[in-house]
């Protein structure tokens, strides 16, 4: 097969220690091995400058690989590969196999890089990601919460919609503190509540001991504390994006089911560049928003999803259930017209692949607006015809004979 790098090398990354292969116009030296430490791979980067190596390949291994992409991103052209895509034949399994098998696989063209960001869209990442952990530990408190009061017989839940909400932190804090009467905790809500207070005097009665006291404000102090880091992620992102991110938060933010910490988080997956992604299937297939394409004999298999970036899958559904809830908007219609035929959860992934095509769309050309298209819009994109012959088969379904007869011009 045709060279495509005449000096190259293949790593093999482990924990503690880094197999490394080096291919010199189709000849292969001998496999060395270096450790993971900083100093190791520094003695590394110069093994390889001193044989002319432009390009070196590694797996995906955790989060192993980057130190090593730290310290030598600058000095050479790495690529990083999904494991998955460079499995070798079953037997042949050792370091010194992997590390040749890629620089075989790279020397030949064969190894499609992963993306990996710039190191100041990695650091933003790593904040947007870790704040998206606190929330999850928020919600997770929140639940506890829950439990605490279903075991002393307190029934808020189904009155207070949200228990972190301010009505719902001054119930919770009195009965921690454990001195006052129902009535008066009922009289703490906000005055919205007024016609929910009597039945809130009732589900204020039960049997709260000294035990669900502690539980609930040891409980409220971790939210409390979670609340303080997640502020503090807020204001550490704020300060780290670029006034042209800044921008395209507030452009994101007028799309049906965004807000500002969605577009956040959005644009720390994929980066305010979209010349990386040549169209917008191409992005959403990088994000795993595309049906499966698995078919054999002439059948289609499964059109399941295949898993892609996590983050980014999770923001964008969230945002989806948002959108197809919003009023009066493109998204909502087809949410709707689509769960009725396909489900919910295939509706939803269609929804969220449209808003990811529509924030490419406007991260790309940050001078454009959104537009809603309006629920008309599949109405009017619709052939007349084909929605009356859909109406009458719903109407025949339902037992009735109808015969649809067209008006003449």
């Amino acid at each position: 097969m045709k060279s495509m790098y005449g000096r190259c090398a293949g790593i093999d990354v482990h924990k503690e220690i880094l197999v490394v292969c080096v291919r010199i116009e189709g000849q292969e030296l001998p496999v060395e091995s270096f450790g993971a430490t900083s100093a190791e791979i520094l003695r590394l980067g110069d093994w390889l400058a001193l044989h002319g190596v432009t390009i070196a390949a590694m797996e995906a291994t955790g989060v192993y690989w980057k130190p090593l992409w730290n310290l030598l991103e600058d000095r050479f052209e790495l690529m990083l590969v999904n494991a998955q895509h460079i499995k070798r034949v079953p037997g042949r399994k050792t370091d010194a196999k992997d590390c040749q098998w890629i620089a075989q696989l790279l020397e030949c063209g064969l190894l499609q890089p992963s993306f990996v960001p710039p190191l100041p869209q990695r650091e933003l990442r790593d904040l947007t990601r870790q704040r998206t952990q606190l929330q999850g530990d928020r919600a997770r408190v929140l639940n506890r919460v829950q439990k605490v009061l279903e075991s002393g017989n307190i029934k808020i839940a189904g009155l207070i919609s949200d228990l972190s909400g301010v009505s719902g932190r001054k119930v919770l804090h009195a009965l921690a503190e454990g001195k006052l009467s129902p009535e008066k905790m009922a009289d703490l809500v906000d005055a919205r509540m007024e016609a929910k207070k009597p039945a809130l005097r009732e589900a204020l009665v039960g049997k709260v001991t000294a035990h669900h006291r502690f539980m609930l404000a040891q409980l409220l102090d971790q939210m409390k504390h979670l609340d303080g880091q997640i502020a503090s992620f807020d204001l550490r992102i704020q300060e780290v994006m670029s006034p042209l991110e800044q921008e395209l938060i507030q452009t994101l933010d007028k799309i049906p089911g965004f807000d500002v910490r969605t577009g956040q988080n959005i644009l720390a997956e994929i980066g305010p560049d979209m010349s990386r992604f040549p169209t917008a299937a191409h992005l959403c297939s990088w994000a795993g928003l595309c049906p499966g394409n698995n078919e054999s004999a002439g059948k289609r298999r499964s059109g399941r999803i295949r898993k892609a970036n996590r983050w980014l899958k999770a923001a964008l559904t969230q945002s989806a259930w948002g959108a197809s809830r919003t009023r009066k908007s493109y998204f909502a219609e087809q949410f709707r017209q689509l769960s009725t035929r396909r489900g919910r959860k295939r509706a939803l992934i269609a929804v969220a692949h449209s808003l990811l095509e529509v924030a490419y769309h406007l991260i790309k050309a940050p001078e454009r607006t959104y537009m809603d298209l309006g629920t008309n819009h599949f109405n009017d994109l619709r052939d007349t015809d084909q929605q009356a012959n859909r109406m009458v088969r719903r109407l025949q379904r339902l037992g009735y004979d109808v015969t649809a007869i067209k008006k003449a011009a």
